[in-house]
């Protein structure tokens, strides 16, 4: 099902999305930087990563990975980089199509590119359109860039676990537009925490069969059923909301308006609701600032009530000062 359509169907479309030009323009940069087979994008990687290798030749491989279908397009890619792996030279695989398990079900994944070394070592490329100035990036976007990789670094290393020689690198070559031209540059990410925080999330998430198994029988997320039935459908599978989804789910805005429904914490992000230990609605937190709820001996409820203090204490003392620094009409005027 997809989660545009049943958000539209809920109500809640998402009115969100990457402009036509916006797309455009990050699809001529990446042809940009793949054309030639490839030819600038192996030079940066290998100025950045090339370690004692010979540099790539005209020779470079560039396997075909088309198949039907994406596990089709799946195995042709895994049969490609063993292949290029055993061959011992440099291999570059646009657009490979790789498999992840999600939940008890696989989820296939398409990075911009997967550099193999001479020695075996696998290189993710991410390629984006937001600009590196003086060599420095939107911290969050090189953030959201790492996190993706991670997840492509994961499904690599499925294949690199069957396949002879191969070794995932968690360094990931990220290329973008130097300044602001449209020439090419690139940098290095060091993905090994993101790896390592997907790993842990993939696995305490819920099977999917587990979740559908839970659902009252005769649940259907058919959009065109009533809004109301498809409404309750919806409400019986959880929500996990986070201001994050909004950049990334279409159902976002329909979960963000039960969870401030439901006064959950979880809308004002997760380090907040991290921070917030077993207080989960804005009531809770609220009535125990006040010191209506909770236990004094609980050091979130302590922090909340000396927080409410000096908060109380600040209003006063600003109030005090505008009623003495108040001048009355006329006061000013000559005697």
């Amino acid at each position: 099902m997809d989660k545009g359509v049943l958000a539209t169907a809920l109500g809640s479309p998402a009115p969100f999305g990457q402009s036509q030009f916006a797309f455009m323009r990050g699809n001529a940069f990446e042809a940009k930087v793949k054309a030639d087979g490839g030819a600038e994008l192996l030079r940066l990687l290998y100025e950045r990563l090339g370690g004692g290798a010979p540099p790539p030749a005209g020779d470079t491989a560039t396997p075909d990975l088309s198949a039907a279908g994406p596990e089709g397009r799946a195995a042709r890619t895994a049969l490609a980089l063993r292949e290029a792996t055993a061959a011992g030279g440099w291999a570059l695989l646009d657009h490979p199509m790789l498999a992840l398990e999600v939940a008890g079900s696989p989820a296939y994944l398409e990075p911009d590119a997967v550099v193999v070394h001479p020695d075996g070592r696998w290189t993710v490329v991410e390629i984006k359109s937001f600009p590196m100035i003086d060599a420095s990036a939107d911290p969050s976007k090189v953030g959201a860039a790492a996190r993706q990789a991670a997840v492509y670094v994961l499904a690599l290393e499925r294949v690199a676990a069957v396949t002879e020689g191969a070794e995932v690198g968690h360094r990931v070559l990220l290329v973008c537009p130097k300044d602001f031209s449209n020439l090419p540059t690139a940098s290095v990410v060091d993905v090994r925490k993101q790896r390592a925080v997907t790993r842990r999330q993939l696995t305490r998430l819920t099977r999917v069969e587990d979740i559908a198994a839970a659902l009252p029988e005769g649940t259907t997320f058919d959009p065109a059923c009533p809004p109301e039935e498809l409404d309750a459908a919806v409400a019986a599978v959880p929500p996990a909301y986070a201001p994050e989804c909004l950049a990334a789910c279409e159902l976002a805005f329909h979960c963000r308006s039960r969870s401030r429904a439901e006064g959950a914490v979880e809308a004002l992000g997760r380090s907040v609701r991290g921070e917030l230990g077993g207080l989960t609605t804005v009531a809770g937190v609220l009535a125990a600032a006040a010191g209506k709820e909770g236990d004094p001996a609980d050091p979130t409820v302590a922090a909340l009530r000396r927080a409410a203090a000096l908060r109380a204490e600040a209003l006063e003392s600003a109030s005090a000062a505008r009623a003495g620094t108040d001048v009355p009409e006329g006061a000013g005027a000559c005697r």
